[in-house]
């Protein structure tokens, strides 16, 4: 049978230690536009942001989990990074390296025509950055 999508992207949530934090990497470093706050049970808050048509999902709460699962694409099972195809990779790591954040594989060749980088946000979470010639 199969999915059949009524959109053309996904909702990724992600749940975060410190909302402030996630907001000044995605919102003011990525650039992702910020579309409006939801409470969450518990007094948490969703912070819902835009990529593209992506909607993200950034979650903050007054008591978040104890623990992340470190150590990028090999450090545990489950989801480990998401990609986002951009025409900008230099200034966009340029950007995050300047911000402070964690370059865990600068702006190289991945195979011809396509380069890749990835950069960790404030908890440790990998976003990688494709740009295809």
């Amino acid at each position: 049978m199969g999915v059949k999508l009524t959109k053309d992207s996904i909702d990724l949530g992600i749940v975060v230690s410190d909302g402030p934090k996630a907001l000044a990497f995605y919102r003011d470093t990525l650039g992702f536009e910020h579309v409006g706050d939801m409470p969450m049970g518990a007094g948490g808050t969703m912070h819902r942001l835009m990529c593209g048509t992506s909607l993200i999902k950034v979650i903050s709460g007054s008591n978040p989990p104890a623990k992340a699962a470190p150590g990028g694409i090999q450090g545990a099972y489950g989801y480990r990074y998401w990609t986002i195809s951009v025409s900008n990779i230099q200034e966009l790591v340029d950007a995050c390296s300047q911000a402070g954040y964690k370059v865990v594989a600068g702006v190289r060749e991945f195979r011809p025509g396509v380069t890749i980088a990835i950069v960790e946000d404030p908890d440790g979470n990998w976003v990688e950055f494709l740009q295809a010639s």
